[in-house]
């Protein structure tokens, strides 16, 4: 037991010290994730200030710290909070045999870099996008997810706005996928990692962007908008559930952009119903209510 409870809150003391030094820039800037959250984050939003698709929407959008609030407290406060509890699950799980070899498919350490990166990138975000569908289809899912689509004004800050519990259900089955893969996460993946907060953000900018030709491939905030349409297709619970990338959408058939105005109402049937306040959203979907 006492190996269980040091290593609870050595994990906890180790992602808080790394936090502040991140902070503090101590910590290498590739790695840097505050820092580089905080430069996406400024550069998308001057994008959205120089080339607004929706010309009146406002610069200090509706919601518009509170989303910023949320960015924090879901990368940085949150993750904080709960390392201490996935290093007790890897010490679990490692005194029962389970090690990180245990899913193994392929293993993709001898490949080049840029080989290694690529796969890696798309097995995690397709299953991103799987837990993404499950969040729309499930109830119980889904009333966690709805503090995402209580969004009513588009903005890239948007893109952080979740429930914490959905960090609850995205991270055992992205640790799945990187058992999949060996255990092995690739030495460069911070590359994937802000490529996947940079075009997160800008799916949710007020920028129109369609990639072209790679609209196929990389998911944007045409295609996004939709995702968060307040009027679905009849007998849909979602269309366009693609984080990084579209391609899953277009092979599973849930891509839908019926135009591109971006004039359309954003949110869902009920949405008043749901706290206005972050601490009223945090605890939301505790318990039943009137």
């Amino acid at each position: 037991m006492e190996k269980y409870i040091t290593a609870f809150i050595d994990a906890f003391m180790n992602s808080v010290q790394w936090t502040w030094n991140s902070i503090l820039f101590e910590v290498p800037w590739y790695i840097n994730y505050f820092w580089g959250l905080t430069a996406i984050s400024l550069l998308v939003w001057g994008l959205e200030m120089v080339f607004p698709w929706r010309k009146n929407q406002a610069v200090f959008r509706k919601d518009f710290w509170l989303d910023g609030l949320y960015m924090y407290f879901n990368f940085f406060v949150f993750a904080i909070a709960i390392s201490g509890f996935y290093k007790l699950l890897g010490l679990i799980f490692g005194d029962l045999g389970i090690s990180t070899k245990s899913l193994t498919i392929i293993d993709i350490s001898g490949l080049p870099m840029w080989a290694q990166l690529v796969i890696f990138f798309i097995l995690l975000d397709f299953v991103q996008w799987f837990t993404h569908v499950l969040l729309h289809k499930y109830p119980f899912l889904w009333k966690f997810h709805k503090i995402h689509h209580s969004v009513k004004e588009m903005g890239f800050a948007a893109h952080l706005r979740y429930h914490w519990m959905e960090n609850i259900f995205y991270k055992p089955l992205k640790t799945i996928g990187v058992m999949i893969l060996g255990g092995f996460e690739p030495e460069q993946a911070y590359i994937v990692h802000f490529f996947a907060i940079a075009i997160g953000h800008l799916n949710h900018a007020n920028i129109k962007i369609t990639w072209g030709p790679l609209k196929y491939i990389l998911n944007n905030p045409v295609m996004h908008l939709y995702h968060h349409s307040y009027v679905l297709p009849k007998g849909s619970y979602g269309v366009n559930f693609g984080i990084s990338l579209s391609v899953w959408d277009y092979i599973f058939k849930t891509n839908y952009i019926p135009e591109d105005s971006g004039t359309i109402e954003i949110g869902f049937p009920g949405d008043e119903k749901i706290p206005k306040n972050f601490f009223g959203q945090i605890f939301y979907g505790f318990g039943k209510r009137k």
